[in-house]
């Protein structure tokens, strides 16, 4: 179901039915539950509920990984995931104080938050922020069993166009600076891309000595 970048085409698949009603506050809501998209189930619905309702669509993830669906006693309200961090980002390796090398040592210590997807008719306030606060504190020890270390430090990037990045601030996230809005392969500035909030959320107090630890 995918062409030859590993897109998939929205809608591929036929969504599973979702509830149509749901409580316009967190406590209404009830319990919500991340569960680790790890069975070949699970990963079909969190691809489908991607391909279908986030605005990038789906795409395969490189590398480490964890995705996980988001589910309360209404059903499932989203999806967020988790990959590889950029391999470059100037006000990040700045933040962090990274030269070229103890970057590419220390690069899997940083892991992106690459999708993040509250269905369109839910609409709680808080919510995700919530949701946020509550992976960033579940996420090291996943991490950890599923490939035997913990990251120390969690990234994403926000469409300035598009988003206020709200939910990363209420959750604690730092704003470190914006993307150049420039393709990697640009050399002469003539693909532009949107330009993007930057922000990080430490997962360790010593993030900084860590990363930039060369050893």
């Amino acid at each position: 179901h995918s062409n030859g970048n590993g897109r998939i085409p929205r809608y591929a698949e036929p969504i599973a039915e979702l509830p149509l009603a749901f409580p316009d506050s967190l406590g209404a809501l009830g319990p919500i539950e991340l569960v680790v998209a790890n069975t070949k189930a699970a990963k079909l619905r969190w691809r489908n509920l991607i391909a279908s309702y986030h605005y990038l669509g789906y795409t395969t993830f490189a590398g480490a990984q964890l995705r996980y669906l988001i589910e309360s006693p209404s059903g499932t309200i989203g999806a967020i995931g988790f990959a590889a961090s950029a391999w470059s980002c100037e006000p990040r390796d700045t933040h962090i104080g990274w030269d070229k090398a103890t970057r590419e040592a220390r690069l899997h210590l940083v892991v992106g938050n690459a999708r993040f997807l509250i269905l369109p008719q839910v609409r709680v306030v808080n919510l995700a922020s919530y949701i946020l606060s509550r992976v960033t504190r579940r996420l090291p020890g996943d991490w950890q069993l599923a490939y035997g270390y913990q990251p120390v430090l969690l990234e994403t990037f926000v469409e300035s166009a598009r988003f206020t990045g709200a939910s990363y601030r209420a959750a604690n996230w730092l704003h470190v600076g914006k993307t150049k809005g420039r393709g990697k392969l640009d050399r002469y500035n003539k693909y532009a891309l949107p330009v993007k909030d930057i922000y990080l959320y430490p997962l360790h107090r010593n993030y900084r000595r860590i990363l930039a630890s060369p050893e």
